[in-house]
């Protein structure tokens, strides 16, 4: 039953994509290129914020271990 809601699920997006690329007609191309690149310039902010973090993490714990008398 699972696959089967599936297939009715991708069947209905197809349905709207194919009927968005008649009626936007020759702007389809521009919109698409518009969100891929929207996406693409998120995720790439998202990756550049999670290797920031990172870096601060590792020169904290750095900063960290260099002045604990212990180690």
């Amino acid at each position: 039953m699972r696959t089967f809601l599936y297939f009715v699920l991708f069947m209905f997006l197809a349905a709207v994509i194919i009927l968005l690329a008649v009626l936007l007609g020759d702007l389809g191309a521009w919109y698409f290129a518009w969100l891929i690149g929207t996406v693409l310039i998120v995720l790439v902010a998202a990756a550049g914020a999670a290797l920031l973090d990172t870096q601060e993490d590792q020169a904290a714990a750095a900063a960290a271990a260099a002045t604990d008398p212990l180690t």
